[in-house]
């Protein structure tokens, strides 16, 4: 079939690819959402319109550092976890008279014994290349709503009086150049439209 995207078990699937005209441009996700959810409430038909992350970056936020007691303690305690689980079914499958907290505080033990060995071998293996803990997040630096070219003029009179309500206020493009129609080619990321 041509111009229709094909998943895997042969129905049709949505193109990923963002097409239609730039109606609001916001600082966070959260603005951008409360544009798309103001014109849901305004009984506007939102499955035209697409949030796009724009320049997506990978930020790696530092946490602390990383020592043989803290690999090890987080070692055990995420084995401890595992371990009281696997009590927890071996008490509920046990055989009539055996011991319920045997089975709990023997789980516990081994989880927490298992997890120190491999927390010990995990960070043993790094050899000092990587003395720190993280947390890892994708953000994007601005979000633009998209929204066909039918309902775009409609979208931003919407969006405007969201704005004269001082709740969100977006930047708002001129809707003369579409992004992504179907048959046009998208910029690279990190690349200005029309270059």
């Amino acid at each position: 079939m041509r111009g229709t995207t094909m998943t895997t078990q042969g129905m049709p699937g949505m193109d990923p690819r963002p097409s239609g005209f730039t109606i609001g441009t916001y600082d966070t996700y959260l603005e951008a959402q409360r544009a798309v959810d103001y014109l849901s409430d305004e009984k506007f038909p939102v499955e035209h319109t697409t949030i796009v992350g724009n320049n997506l970056r990978q930020v790696e936020k530092i946490t602390g550092r990383l020592t043989w007691g803290k690999a090890l303690s987080a070692g055990a305690a995420s084995g401890a976890w595992f371990g009281l689980f696997v009590g927890c079914l071996l008490a509920i499958f046990a055989p009539a008279g055996s011991s319920a907290l045997a089975a709990l505080v023997t789980g516990l033990f081994l989880g927490a014994l298992f997890g120190t060995t491999f927390g010990a071998i995990g960070y043993g293996q790094l050899r000092g290349r990587r003395d720190f803990t993280s947390r890892t997040s994708v953000v994007a630096t601005t979000y633009d709503v998209l929204c066909d070219h039918r309902f775009a003029e409609e979208a931003r009179n919407h969006l405007a009086k969201l704005a004269l309500k001082g709740e969100v206020s977006p930047r708002l493009p001129d809707l003369q150049q579409p992004q992504g129609q179907p048959g046009q080619a998208q910029g690279q990321p990190g690349q200005a439209q029309g270059q």
